[in-house]
């Protein structure tokens, strides 16, 4: 469904992604893990033309695009086809929660502001905030404030949703409902690709783990291959930072 070949990205003389080469079946939850800097984000970016690779191809359901080549044609219906949850939320502070999900659906999807609406109360409704759309985002707390994010993404009916983690802007104790809401989004099959430091949250949730070091993929398989099984040093190293007896927990601790 997604299929990504020698994607490479500067910044100046900077090199940040040294030929990614990255493959996601449809229903797939891909995380990317790797210590901070290391061009997750970027890589993320770079999907939906948020970031200019320099180089690179990628394939996306019926799309097939040169980086180098791409065309603003392009770029629209890349960015149609997928969305992005971000770290800070990226609310329009003037705007309530129902105008903030509704926004995107008029902007980029052409939609009408009766059929917006009721698509941002049906995604209101799944992540528990159907008491807030009329309330601002400075009346909301971090947690509530990034399921609104959440709501917004899914609104889109996007073939691919983007988490650029999305609970490190959180207080600790909001953390976990917004896990909740994310895992509830996993359950009906959504393509997922997926950045954190939560690696408990990783290890239950994931088809697949990709281990980025200084710009490169340096292991990817499944859970079990990358947190039980790798035999990787640096992967090793990265995971060793983590109470790694930890790493086996129940879905209860992990939202706890």
């Amino acid at each position: 469904m997604l299929s990504i070949k020698d994607l490479r990205l500067s910044f100046k003389d900077n090199e940040i992604l040294k030929g990614i080469d990255l493959e996601v079946n449809k229903g797939d939850v891909v995380t990317l893990i790797g210590p901070s800097g290391t061009g997750k984000t970027t890589l993320l970016r770079c999907i939906n033309y948020l970031e200019k690779p320099a180089k690179g191809n990628i394939i996306l359901d019926d799309l097939n695009i040169d980086y180098e080549k791409i065309t603003k044609k392009e770029i629209l219906a890349l960015r149609r086809k997928t969305a992005m949850v971000f770290q800070q939320y990226n609310l329009f502070k003037n705007k309530t929660v129902i105008e903030n999900v509704m926004e995107p659906q008029m902007i980029v999807q052409r939609k009408s502001r009766k059929e917006a609406y009721e698509t941002s109360v049906e995604q209101l409704d799944k992540v528990g905030l159907i008491d807030k759309l009329e309330s601002y985002p400075s009346q909301l707390s971090g947690g509530q404030q990034q399921r609104v994010s959440i709501a917004r993404a899914l609104a889109l009916k996007p073939e691919v949703v983007l988490f650029d983690e999305p609970t490190s802007a959180l207080d600790p104790e909001l953390v976990g409902e917004v896990l909740k809401v994310i895992e509830n989004v996993v359950s009906t099959g959504m393509t997922i690709v997926l950045v954190t430091h939560e690696m408990s949250f990783a290890q239950k949730i994931s088809t697949k783990i990709v281990f980025m070091d200084k710009g490169n993929i340096v292991e990817e398989g499944s859970s079990k291959s990358i947190f039980e099984d790798s035999t990787n040093a640096r992967t090793k190293e990265f995971l060793n930072h983590f109470n790694t007896n930890k790493l086996n927990v129940t879905k209860e601790e992990v939202y706890a």
